[in-house]
Order: C-alpha cells, then structure tokens, then sequence
C-alpha cells in the first residue's frame, strides 16, 4: 500500500467497506503545543528576525559618595533570524472517481463505502501530510537561504539552531554511549543558567521511543522521580519532578533516534505568511483542465525559536 503520484481515478484508487483504519501515526507535538495551524506568529516577508540581548554579569558594584557619574554603558542588541519555508501539494480525482462512490474492489460488497467524497477525504489526509512535514522541518530542518529561486528554502529546525548547549555521549573513540542520569542533569544545568526551562509549564524533554524508555527507567524506575501529567498547548504530556523543577517528558516520534532535546517551549513559535485573501495554509481548487477536480494546497511557515541558549541537546546516543 502507498501513494500514488498521479490523478485518482477508479482503476488506482480502488472503493472498499467497512471501517477505515489510518495506518500512519499522524501526532506532531511540538507543533501541536507552540501554536500548530491555529497560533504563533504573522511575516509579511520570506525572512523573519526576533532580538536577543544579555546583562553584564552580577557583581558588588559600588560608588563612592560624592563621585562623578560613571561612565557610559549600554546592553547591545543582536538578530537572529529564520525563513519560510513553502508547502505545496496537489491533489486530483477524474470525475468518474468522484462518482463511483459504491463501485467495490473488496469482498464484502453488503457494505457501503464509508468515504462519500474523495476529494474531500483526499484533501484532509493532504493536509495531514503536510502538517507532519512541518513537524519534521521544525525538529530537523536545515536552514537554506537561496540566492534565487532554483532551490527551495528551508527553515531551520530547533535541533540546527541548538549551538551552546550541546553534550556529545562518548563511548570511545567517538563511538555513541547510553544516556546517563549525570549526562541529562549536567545538560538541564547547563540550559538553566543561560536562561532556559525558567518556566516549568513549558520545559520539556523531547526524545523519540528508545530515548524515552530510558528517561523512565532513569528518573522514575530508579530514582523514584515523581511521575505526573498535565496539558501543554492541547498536548498531553507526562512528567518528572527534578532538579531543575518539574519537566515536561514530550515521546516524538520525529526526533533522532540518537538524540534528546531539551526545549524551553514558550520560546518557539510557528511563523506564518499569510497569502493576501487566502489566509495560510489553505485549499482552493485549480482551474479544470479536463475531467476532472484538482485541489492545491499552500502554506508558507518558519521555526521561531528565540534565544538558542534557552534550549540544549545530547548527542551520540546508543539506540538500542
């Protein structure tokens, strides 16, 4: 079973009965919990910026009576910035497909077809598709900013934009090494004192299945971390008592295997452009060329991550 690359007609996307089961996993909750298709932020332009700036370090400092005015001193600001990236999909059914609502392929012909409208029904999963690609773009996106357009630009996604922050597990050699309690403490310190995981709702530890298992075998098997749950922007998440407060366990089915992310999630937020008229991440049929109906889908939508210094990560990590 798989997609196909062509216009929908009877003879490639065969009617059948009964209940319609999705095979593939559709959840994207880091997209889901800063904003999804529904939140975050507006461009007018295909780059985006936000500011960042820091205070001098905390110290005893003092005048002595009488003195002059000291000398000047400012904070200087700095930019950072991100891209939109475009998603872009067609989807189309011959008009006799989209009549043929109870021609049957399978064996129970007794039973209706429960889709009525493959357009619709086509449309919608589309749409899934697309949502998850935003997903994987925000976990592992590479930035690309072309200089013309013959290439596509890309946003970069919170692992990319992860540079101080970073913990590379060393079996040997070079060789990957199993997650430690130490090595996950060492990175969540480090994280708290450039600024991140400073509001507990949103601090979270994002990994994928292997990492996770680990993380409950470290924490909560063996060190008897309190175990609890509350909802992040829609997402239900579990989560640990630690150290550094109370933190947000995120199962990603996205993430690298070999990785774990911790990620301060008031911090990010999608970035739309929104098409004058059209909004983002719309549908809208195209013109007819023949028998048919085609639908494209379009949206333009960037990673903001804020300061990258409020976020951490290890690598390296044995998968198994």
């Amino acid at each position: 079973m798989a997609g196909i690359t062509a216009l929908g007609t009877t003879y490639n996307l065969p009617n059948y009965t009964g209940i319609l089961h999705q095979l593939t996993p559709a959840d994207t909750p880091f997209f889901s919990a800063i904003g999804g298709l529904t939140g975050g932020g507006q461009t007018n332009a295909i780059e985006f910026e936000w500011e960042t700036f820091d205070l001098r370090a905390a110290g005893q400092n003092t005048a002595v009576e009488g003195a002059d005015a000291p000398g000047e001193e400012n904070r200087v600001r700095a930019n950072v910035s991100n891209i939109v990236q475009i998603h872009h999909e067609t989807v189309g059914v011959s008009y006799t497909k989209l009549a043929a609502t109870q021609a049957k392929a399978g064996v129970n012909n007794a039973q209706s077809n429960p889709v009525t409208n493959e357009l619709d029904w086509q449309v919608e999963q589309m749409l899934k598709q697309m949502v998850r690609d935003v997903e994987y773009s925000f976990i592992q996106g590479t930035y690309v900013k072309p200089a013309d357009n013959s290439t596509a630009r890309q946003t970069r996604g919170i692992l990319e934009a992860i540079t101080t922050n970073v913990v590379t597990m060393d079996g040997g050699a070079g060789a990957p090494a199993a997650l430690t309690v130490d090595a996950v403490l060492d990175l969540l310190q480090a994280v708290w004192e450039n600024g991140g995981i400073q509001e507990s709702e949103t601090a979270t530890l994002m990994c994928g299945a292997f990492q996770k298992r680990t993380l409950t075998d470290l924490f909560i098997t063996q060190k008897n971390y309190t175990e609890e749950s509350r909802t992040v922007g829609g997402v239900r998440l579990q989560t640990i008592e630690t150290d550094f407060g109370r933190l947000n366990l995120m199962l990603n089915r996205h993430m690298p295997t070999d990785e774990l992310a911790v990620v301060s999630l008031e911090q990010c937020m999608p970035v739309y452009q929104e098409i004058p008229g059209k909004g983002h991440f719309f549908a809208e049929p195209l013109a007819r060329t023949g028998a048919k109906d085609r639908t494209q889908l379009y949206g333009e939508v960037g990673l903001a991550y804020g300061n990258e210094r409020a976020h951490g990560k290890i690598v390296n990590l044995t998968t198994s």
